[in-house]
């Protein structure tokens, strides 16, 4: 709860703040203030999402009934949260990557894509081990 209170703190000052902070001491790329600004809003955005939906799904453990159909609307969100900033990501790395003039920012946003495809291929492999798990828990119970 604290850690997205201050991502919606951060959100809503600290970003659009740095981002006009920058614009004043770089006016030639002032330009990139608002699609900077929107971006990171939007990936910030998806970690929250994130949060929720592993807020939830915890909720259901508890409760003891993470092995149910209620459970994969949350890990489908989860899905859909970092496939959304995965696709924004590749963005930024085709715009940074055909306007850098060094290689570094590029190779950063880069490892970065990896990184976030990892995750979402991993919450992937976990959906189905989710949904067999369901599958198998529903079956015995119809047994029972």
């Amino acid at each position: 709860m604290l850690l997205f209170g201050v991502l919606v703190v951060f959100q809503t000052f600290s970003l659009p703040g740095q981002f006009a902070h920058m614009a004043k001491e770089s006016p030639d790329l002032a330009y990139l203030r608002w699609p900077a600004t929107a971006v990171s809003v939007f990936f910030v955005l998806c970690v929250q999402a994130v949060i929720v939906c592993t807020w939830k799904l915890l909720t259901l453990v508890k409760d003891d009934r993470i092995f149910t159909q209620a459970s994969l609307g949350w890990v489908d969100a989860i899905v859909w949260a970092v496939a959304a900033a995965w696709v924004v990501l590749l963005g930024v790395f085709l715009y940074v990557g055909f306007h850098a003039d060094d290689p570094g920012l590029p190779l950063l946003l880069f490892l970065m894509l990896v990184g976030v495809a990892v995750l979402g291929l991993l919450m992937v492999v976990m959906r189905a081990l989710l949904r067999q798990a369901t599958t198998l828990r529903t079956d015995m119970e119809a047994v029972i």
